[in-house]
């Protein structure tokens, strides 16, 4: 996907088309994980699908539940569904990053022939 240290640094059209493809990429998997906790907070917690959505989002943005859990397998979902977004959050800014880290390592690492 990316250039060799024995090519020359990709043109500013390629490294925007890198950056879109990355940023859809992590619009996707962001979309699948929120899919992944809204089912379960329906399915699991019993929760409304509004409210789903609601705890799904602020536990993948960092920000934690809304709504009181009551049941065990609730809970349990909850503390692995957090501890999954924290994973994917990692993962995110890596797939987003890298064209970025890439290319500035690149034009410190080109070959000069």
């Amino acid at each position: 996907m990316f250039e060799r240290k024995y090519q020359k640094i990709a043109p500013v059209s390629v490294f925007i088309r890198r950056l879109v493809v990355s940023a859809g990429i992590a619009i996707l998997l962001i979309l699948f994980v929120l899919f992944i906790g809204i089912a379960g907070y329906h399915w699991i917690a019993g929760l409304n699908w509004v409210d789903s959505l609601l705890n799904a989002s602020m536990i993948l943005g960092g920000m934690g539940p809304v709504n009181l859990l009551t049941t065990i397998g609730a809970k349990v979902f909850a503390s692995l569904y957090a501890l999954f977004s924290g994973l994917v959050f990692i993962a995110v800014m890596g797939i987003v990053f890298s064209p970025i880290i890439h290319r500035i390592l690149h034009k410190f690492h080109m070959d000069d022939k």
